[in-house]
């Protein structure tokens, strides 16, 4: 084990070596940080221009490059330097390199941002390379490189150093230029599907659309309490209402005040939609056509590796009523029941501890989670939930304490969520109003009744089909990522003790 004190004394002398260099150069050559300095390829661009380049030959192009520098060989006469799409080594010797470059060499530490102009080169051994003529310091460095072949073992400092994570592990930055290849495509998906991207408020001065405790704060010249939002729901419907479109969508950043683990994140990211004139069957179509089509776009391919189990995302998926999945995995079968000390009963006959005011809804909900969720592994769609427990969704014909109401799982995790939308403005106060009961039973004080909905709800909403889907874990799963902090760039962090 490496001891603390020792590894905290040599971080110290390397940065005093660091600063010092900076003080001879700002000497030697005045700015080291110029603002101006462009590049005439990047090194991506380098590397498919030059691919078909032979070893031991040298051209007579001459190119910019920058990056910055990750290895250093032989005094300096070998750096590899890296940008964003790759890197190029430099080869700086005295019969090619000027004097004035050369002696910039002894200057330059790992983890410093150079610009070099020279001639593009591919050596005996095949390594694309730039002979330089000119090295310019474009920005000096005053703290160590993480070790790139170790990268940061600390999980805590990957998180709260990001940008070292990623500068020393190939994986997580693979992994972040995935998630926007993720996030892009969603939007692309949706907008060639018809629906039209909207922004609604992060400020709300009535929280709604989940359940969930919200982060709260306060508007100044406003001068009233306001919530960050904890789901676009409530807008994105006011939206269907206005007539602006019948298909809209936002991929949006929503904030719930609750725990941290490995799937779940105060600050999180997802995209919800509303679908005019569609029902819950209706999405489910087009989370498999979405699904399928970014699983292609990240491994060419709808099958793909999470862990050590094999992921498929090619549709159709396994749809399945809760209530027969229960009675499948448990044996109960709560249709057989008729009322909320039945369900109760059952559930306490079966070995479950269930509280003695829980509806027949919420009895069945609880066994789903502790017995059904974590056998879901492959795609699965979950359909009939308790009206219980789903306030704004349809009943199923023929079954009023059933709703139109699906969730997506894969892993035994929940990616996504939908309904049959309730636009009965009747029934839809109805349930708000006993839903705000609850919650004010529960101790949540603050939870209001959003009336401007509502007002909205009684104009006339059409028929419709919405849709949450979570992209953080849908990322998760894609990215091959073990947890929910691994795709999001700056998780939040407990602030440093002084």
């Amino acid at each position: 084990m490496t001891d603390t004190k020792t590894e905290t004394a040599l971080s110290s002398d390397a940065t005093e070596v660091r600063a010092q260099k900076l003080a001879k150069l700002r000497e030697t050559i005045g700015d080291v940080y110029p603002a101006h300095f462009h590049r005439t390829i990047t090194n991506a661009e380098l590397a498919e221009k030059y691919k078909d380049l032979e070893s031991d030959v040298e051209t007579t192009d001459v190119v910019t490059v920058a990056g910055r520098v990750y290895s250093s060989r032989n005094s300096g006469m070998f750096m590899d330097i890296h940008d964003a799409g790759g890197k190029i080594q430099i080869f700086s010797h005295k019969d090619v390199t000027p004097e004035e470059a050369r002696n910039m060499l002894a200057m330059i530490d790992l983890g410093d941002i150079i610009g070099v102009t020279g001639i593009v080169r591919r050596t005996k051994r095949g390594e694309l390379s730039i002979s330089a003529r000119e090295i310019t310091m474009l920005t000096k460095s005053l703290l160590p490189m993480p070790e790139k072949w170790n990268g940061i073992a600390d999980v805590e400092i990957r998180y709260r150093k990001r940008h070292l994570d990623i500068m020393s592990n190939d994986e997580s930055k693979l992994r972040f230029q995935q998630r926007s290849k993720i996030v892009s495509g969603i939007r692309r998906f949706m907008e060639e599907d018809g629906f039209m991207e909207v922004e609604t408020p992060m400020l709300h001065s009535v929280y709604g659309g989940a359940t969930a405790d919200p982060f709260k704060t306060h508007h100044n010249t406003l001068k009233q309490d306001m919530y960050l939002r904890i789901a676009p729901e409530l807008f994105l419907k006011r939206t269907l209402v206005s007539g602006l479109t019948d298909k809209v969508f936002e991929v949006n950043r929503n904030f719930r005040n609750e725990g941290v683990s490995t799937r779940h994140n105060p600050e999180f990211t997802m995209m919800e939609c509303y679908w005019a004139y569609a029902d819950y069957e209706d999405i489910m179509d087009l989370v498999e056509r979405m699904f399928a089509e970014l699983a292609m776009k990240i491994h060419g391919s709808t099958e793909f590796m999470y862990g050590d189990k094999e992921m498929s995302f090619k549709g159709p998926f396994k749809r399945v009523p809760m209530p027969d999945a229960v009675k499948e995995v448990t044996g109960i079968d709560f249709l057989a029941m008729k009322t909320d000390e039945e369900a109760r009963t059952a559930a306490k006959a079966a070995g479950f501890e269930v509280e003695k005011d829980w509806t027949w809804g919420e009895c069945l909900a609880f066994i789903f989670e502790e017995k059904v969720e974590g056998t879901l592994i492959q795609p699965s769609h979950v359909t009939h939930f308790p009206k219980d427990i789903s306030p704004f969704a349809k009943e199923v014909p023929g079954e009023p304490r059933l709703v139109e109401r699906f969730e997506t799982y894969c892993n035994a995790w929940e990616l996504g969520n939908a309904f049959s939308e309730l636009n009965d403005p009747e029934e839809q106060r109805k349930r708000m109003v006993e839903q705000l009961e609850q919650a004010h039973a529960r101790g949540e004080k603050d939870k209001q009744l959003d009336d401007e909905f509502l007002d909205a709800i009684d104009q006339g909403m059409p028929p419709a089909g919405g849709l949450g889907i979570g992209v953080d874990r849908l990322t998760m799963l894609l990215t091959n990522a073990p947890s929910i902090r691994d795709v999001i760039l700056f998780p939040a962090r407990k602030a440093k003790a002084d």
